[in-house]
């Protein structure tokens, strides 16, 4: 069983190695997914990770994703083609899957997007948010409440300082794991590390 780790917004690969080492500690085959969005386009970061989605799928695999990361792997999960093996789970880590308040307040200040690229303006966008697949394979969402709840902001919503966990809700079916955790550090949450390797179907 291999599990690919795909990062957040303005993070690199090097977010997503503190929970990549204690999955290889366990015995898990682990590869990390990295792009920028600054200057990629949205376009080519998800024709990429379906190109790596389908050089891993000769073997059962799972996907993770933190914020960002996990509208990435639903977009390119929607691209395989219909004889290419799906992950066995998805698990989204703070992903909002509705626009989120706070980026639909700054996604038209000049800094945010130049820091942010399309990807930025897509989490700002409620029609392109709501036009994204939903999951078409097992997943699980997990959200933190840790964040401030500033009705202003969310409205007095439990929230992880960036996402409300109402915004994360797919409403598919899905299964979903709330943790007294704030957004940026989500991934390296134990129990994060337990709900991966949990999603692993047994060996035989």
């Amino acid at each position: 069983m291999k599990v690919l780790l795909v990062h957040g917004m303005g993070r690199t690969p090097v977010s997503m190695l503190q929970l990549a080492r204690g999955l290889r500690a366990a015995g898990t085959e682990v590869e990390l997914f990295g792009y920028v969005s600054t200057v990629e386009s949205l376009e080519r970061i998800v024709n990429r990770l379906a190109a790596r989605l389908e050089r891993i799928a000769n073997q059962p695999y799972v996907v993770v994703g933190h914020s960002l990361g996990g509208l990435l792997l639903r977009m390119a999960i929607a691209r395989l083609g219909a004889n290419v093996r799906r992950p066995e789970r998805l698990v989204l880590l703070g992903t909002p899957v509705h626009a989120p308040r706070l980026a639909r307040r700054l996604h038209r200040w000049l800094p945010y997007r130049l820091l942010h690229g399309e990807s930025g303006q897509l989490l700002g966008d409620p029609e392109r948010m709501e036009a994204i697949p939903q999951p078409s394979v097992p997943c699980t969402v997990v959200v933190g409440t840790r964040g401030p709840r500033w009705h202003w902001l969310f409205g007095g919503e439990p929230n992880d300082g960036l996402v409300s966990v109402e915004e994360a809700m797919l409403g598919c079916g899905e299964d979903v794991i709330t943790l007294r955790r704030s957004h940026t550090w989500l991934m390296n949450a134990r129990e994060v590390r337990a709900i991966v390797l949990d999603a692993q179907p047994a060996a035989g």
